[in-house]
């Protein structure tokens, strides 16, 4: 950490416009807490009692209100890293072991405080700093930015209770390096480049003949398991196949199952701290059926891998921002077969693009009352367009029209129905009505697909559109957090997690 600079050789301090009260935590004589000033959070340090650490970031002096003095910070890599160090509970850890965890992804990095301030007592591990490799390159931001985020929103919202870094639906090895490196406390591993999408298109018949080409030990091994009787934990599990099914299982997972063992034994179990590893089957041609769930987890304890979840491939569609396509009763009683496999074998069940899906929200909070993660991300996206459309008409025009033009290079990256035909021309549409945006399927397929184009989207001097959605959010940080809040009360009360705001959402701001 850089020696911090002579306070006379430092500019003036802009002045104080806005403290946060929960940010506030005293350590050997000295309070910490953040600040607004000058229209940006800064960390304030004051001396109470106690001198302020010789190690600081460089710093400006400022005068307080009450006649004291303190010392202005820049939320900067170096001062995140170095709060985490003075206060544990900055930094993410894996699931201490609470039953019931949410992926709180956020996009823009200022969605968490939102999250938090709404979760207030309940008992829930949240999941913050939430992102895929898809995400990053579609926003431009890193794996350290994006937990930095979480950090200060963690210190704003006086949360000690824990939280977890996803390094979400991550691929190969290099990927997995750098989420540890940057401090990760979770890693979702993608299996889909290892799961042979053809099968779903092959009779029994070119099953049976693939099948028989794998080495003969391996086949009587597998065989005399699951087809002989010899695994009692299959017998219990109902991990009942027939001759073709169970070879279709073999072949589906087989590639993926070795690529998860690998990259637990060179990756997870050499971690300096605990990780959370998820497993995620979901992206396949075809429903994971409960015998492949049993199959792919006893095949993974079989080869000594610690999974914490597993995301099967359910029933009807999860499709992006909008709420569940498909049969309720049958999703039901699926999820409560892999919920009982799961329970039995020590993992707990992973919902992925569980934004907005209502319909299901009730099974699963019953089915799974023992414990469940689900995942979201999207979602609170699209709730900061809802403040934008309300609040800042042009600009949600924009975002829209950007929308439009880049749908179909968008669709290269995510797969949704929403069709731009059907949504309403925004110059056509009057400002009141602008937020109904928010609401209409096809506008928030396409809205949420499109977040990076808009972000990214260059303007004039070297600027992006995004940096006037920031600026905006910036001036209307209470309304996002209250929006969150209020959309994020809708998933915890379907679940069956309480109702009510956990807090009062974007109080004092």
């Amino acid at each position: 950490m850089p020696a911090a600079m002579p306070a006379a050789s430092i500019p003036a301090a802009p002045r104080l416009e806005f403290r946060y009260p929960r940010s506030r935590f005293e350590q050997e004589g000295v309070r910490f807490e953040l600040v607004r000033a000058g229209g940006v959070r800064r960390l304030l340090l004051v001396p109470a009692g106690g001198p302020l650490p010789p190690d600081r970031p460089d710093g400006a002096p400022v005068a307080l209100p009450d006649g004291s003095r303190g010392h202005l910070h820049p939320l900067s890599p170096e001062a995140a890293d170095w709060m985490r160090s003075r206060f544990p509970f900055l930094a993410p850890c894996a699931n201490p072991g609470i039953p019931v965890s949410l992926g709180l992804g956020d996009r823009l990095g200022r969605a968490s405080a939102g999250h938090l301030q709404c979760l207030g007592q309940r008992p829930v591990f949240p999941v913050l700093a939430q992102q895929s490799m898809r995400e990053l390159r579609l926003t431009g931001r890193s794996y350290p930015e994006v937990l930095d985020a979480a950090t200060w929103a963690v210190f704003e919202t006086g949360w000690t209770r824990g939280y977890g870094a996803d390094g979400d639906h991550l691929k190969t090895g290099p990927e997995i390096d750098l989420a540890l490196a940057s401090g990760y406390t979770m890693i979702t591993l993608d299996g889909s480049d290892h799961i042979d999408r053809t099968l779903a298109e092959m009779d029994d018949a070119a099953i049976h003949a693939r099948y028989g080409l794998l080495p003969e030990a391996e086949r009587a091994d597998l065989e005399a398991r699951y087809l002989e009787g010899g695994d009692p934990e299959a017998a219990v599990l109902e991990a009942g196949f027939s001759r073709a099914s169970f070879e279709r299982t073999v072949l589906t997972y087989r590639g993926a199952l070795a690529h998860a063992a690998d990259m637990y034994r060179t990756r997870i179990a050499r971690a300096a701290r605990t990780i959370d590893y998820e497993i995620s089957i979901d992206e396949t041609a075809t429903v994971t059926t409960p015998a492949d769930h049993a199959y792919v987890a006893l095949e993974l304890r079989r080869a000594g891998v610690r999974v914490s979840t597993l995301a099967p491939r359910f029933c009807g569609e999860f499709q992006k921002g909008i709420d569940y396509r498909g049969d309720p009763d049958r999703f039901r009683s699926e999820l409560s077969a892999h919920v009982r496999i799961a329970r039995r074998l020590g993992h707990r069940v992973s919902v992925h693009s569980g934004s907005d899906k209502f319909r299901i929200f009730p099974l699963v909070g019953e089915e799974a009352r023992d414990g469940f993660h689900l995942k979201t991300a999207g979602t609170h996206w699209l709730e900061a367009l809802r403040v934008l459309a309300a609040h800042e008409p042009t600009l949600f025009r924009e975002s829209v029209r950007v929308a439009f033009e880049a749908l179909p290079d968008a669709r290269r990256f995510y797969h949704i129905d929403g069709d731009a035909a059907r949504i309403a021309d925004p110059d056509a549409c009057p400002d009141g009505d602008l937020p109904g945006y928010l609401d209409q399927d096809d506008a928030r397929q396409v809205l949420h697909i499109t977040y990076g184009h808009i972000l990214t989207r260059p303007e004039g001097e070297g600027g992006t559109l995004g940096d006037r959605i920031h600026t905006a959010l910036d001036r209307l940080e209470g309304e996002y957090a209250a929006g969150l809040g209020r959309h994020l009360e809708r998933h915890l009360a379907g679940l069956g997690l309480g109702s009510g705001l956990g807090e009062e959402l974007g109080a004092g701001r």
